[in-house]
């Protein structure tokens, strides 16, 4: 991979660097029973819920940066798997909050430990998740998480080179 690096574009190494993750994921949690994304959504779960709290679908669409509907498919068939419970919010009726079942808090556990220990290999050329660079690097990718894409920009570049 070092070559492809070699000029190319940190939108590339972006995506590579995420491809590289999900595949890994999938791969790991699998024996649990899971894909990457159930993962995203059930460990999200548990973080949220060791805070008492129980979000919505929605909520946690905005944590995860999943899409809503896809939220929602995915609780649904966490549901049918017995890993998670849907109810409705008592405060607003259109909404569905979630919670993990304890069967769900018991493959989310173990897929927690799995998944610190890919974070151990990846995070390894960088001294390891507790060295100052990995600490470095994961400020820096909070901060382009933060950052704002239009995706109009590229439509209003176009008409300006009109």
């Amino acid at each position: 991979m070092s070559t492809a690096a070699e000029g190319a574009t940190a939108g590339f190494l972006v995506w590579r660097l995420s491809m590289k993750w999900r595949v890994a994921v999938d791969r790991a949690v699998g024996p649990l029973g899971l894909t990457h994304a159930q993962y995203a959504l059930m460990a999200s779960l548990y973080g949220i819920a060791r805070s008492g709290v129980r979000p919505s679908q929605r909520a946690l669409a905005d944590h995860t940066g999943l899409e809503p509907l896809y939220v929602s498919k995915l609780a649904r068939a966490l549901e049918t798997a017995g890993l998670v419970a849907r109810t409705r919010d008592p405060y607003d009726p259109r909404a569905m909050q979630l919670s993990l079942t304890e069967q769900g808090r018991d493959v989310t556990g173990r897929a927690i430990k799995v998944v610190q220990g890919l974070l151990d290999q990846l995070l390894a050329p960088l001294g390891g998740r507790d060295d100052p660079r990995a600490r470095q690097f994961t400020r820096e990718l909070g901060t382009l998480l933060a950052a704002p894409l239009d995706p109009h920009t590229e439509n209003e570049t176009e008409k300006e080179q009109s």
